[in-house]
């Protein structure tokens, strides 16, 4: 069998962009610290790429804009891609591959000083862990509860 009958695909034109997976660069660019937990994220709708839902094996472009929602922070962070990498270089390298916009950083920014001064969830803790006995009687009302679910 031939070369050129081997490989289906054309090969990129010279002076189009060339385009990575949405996980690889969200990897790469170490907004996650492995693919799967990228790809893991990506599925649950927390990554947008120019507004629109993303799957995991989205084509990433230079100037594209993609928003990534991380841990319990209600605002996305807005990044817009610069460059590709195919392997995971250290921060700095990493830092290189994208620019977040100015009003993703007012809006991180804003957000870092309102959870400042909420309220800390532990405080509304009253009682404590609860007891041996308080255990018991809690596995007690479980045994005995009846949800839907158990009727199917």
């Amino acid at each position: 069998m031939s070369r050129s009958a081997r490989s289906s695909s054309p090969a990129p034109a010279a002076g189009s962009p060339a385009g990575q997976r949405l996980d690889k660069w969200l990897w790469a660019a170490r907004f996650f610290k492995t693919r799967s937990l990228a790809a893991d994220e990506i599925e649950r709708g927390r990554v947008r790429v120019n507004g629109q839902d993303a799957k995991p094996s989205r084509e990433v472009r230079a100037g594209d804009r993609v928003s990534v929602r991380q841990g319990d922070c209600p605002t996305p962070r807005e990044v817009e891609v610069l460059g590709l990498s195919a392997v995971r270089g250290p921060a700095p390298q990493a830092q290189r591959l994208y620019r977040e916009t100015p009003e993703s950083v007012l809006a991180q920014a804003e957000w870092r000083e309102r959870r400042h001064y909420a309220a800390d969830p532990a405080l509304s803790i009253q009682q404590g862990r609860p007891t041996k006995a308080d255990r018991r009687q809690l596995a007690d009302w479980q045994r005995w509860s009846v949800s839907v679910d158990d009727l199917a």
